[in-house]
């Protein structure tokens, strides 16, 4: 090998142990919190002189991990949702959010547990990459919202409304983001079998006139005559529930 093409394998080289060291320190982070360079040097199988070589500090670990998280998100989320109809590239960012998760749990558990852990410039450099993330989201959600999906019996909305727009992207994510807590392979497939869920689960409440919409309507006039156990004064005490 020439030297030319030996220098050239180093960044991959480092990439890779960057990469893998990123990893090991994910899963010590995702069990302990305030943990120090020296017991990160241990759990990534690094000498803490070397470990500081890739990263400074633990400001700078936790911002690699959590920056080089959103940004693989965001180019595969991207690349996921360019070709396709509206519930095809729904479906596509939903698995490929899935997929990463439950590949890497301990990194969400990072980012939850981690967010507020970054100095205010990193933090608002992370919180950029998350609102370009959120944004491709909503233009998934969007999408459906204004144009329905394949069923000749369904319709989209000519104009998606802005509060229904923010209400369903956050229902989105806040199914997405909890995957991580409860996803046990064994007992619930693989991400392409939790995904079609959540997609479903999605793609029904999506659609401005669904097949099942009437059913749905039926069953909130239902709700309204309801009475369920108040939280507040006990369960002997009723409340109706309102719309």
């Amino acid at each position: 090998m020439t030297g030319a093409a030996k220098r050239a394998g180093r960044p991959r080289r480092q990439e890779k142990s960057q990469a893998e060291i990123l990893a090991a320190a994910a899963a010590l982070l995702a069990r302990r919190h305030n943990v120090s360079m020296r017991e990160l040097a241990r759990a990534t199988g690094q000498s803490l002189a070397n470990l500081y070589n890739y990263f400074p500090s633990k400001d700078d670990l936790l911002f690699a991990l959590q920056h080089r998280a959103f940004e693989t998100l965001v180019t595969a989320a991207e690349e996921a949702t360019r070709e396709g109809v509206p519930e095809e590239r729904l479906y596509a960012f939903i698995h490929n959010h899935v997929r990463y998760f439950t590949a890497h749990p301990d990194v969400m558990r990072v980012l939850v547990h981690e967010a507020g852990a970054l100095p205010a410039a990193r933090r608002r450099a992370v919180r950029a990459l998350k609102e370009r993330y959120f944004e491709l989201g909503r233009e998934q959600v969007r999408a459906v919202l204004e144009e329905g999906c394949r069923d000749p019996r369904s319709a989209g909305a000519a104009a998606a409304d802005q509060s229904e727009l923010e209400r369903a992207t956050y229902s989105l994510f806040g199914m997405l983001n909890w995957v991580y807590a409860w996803y046990d392979a064994a007992r619930h497939g693989g991400p392409t079998e939790v995904a079609r869920t959540i997609h479903g689960l999605a793609l029904c409440g999506l659609v401005a006139r669904c097949p099942s919409r009437t059913v749905q309507l039926r069953t909130e006039r239902l709700a309204e005559a309801v009475r369920v156990a108040s939280p507040v004064h006990g369960p002997t005490a009723l409340e109706e529930v309102t719309a």
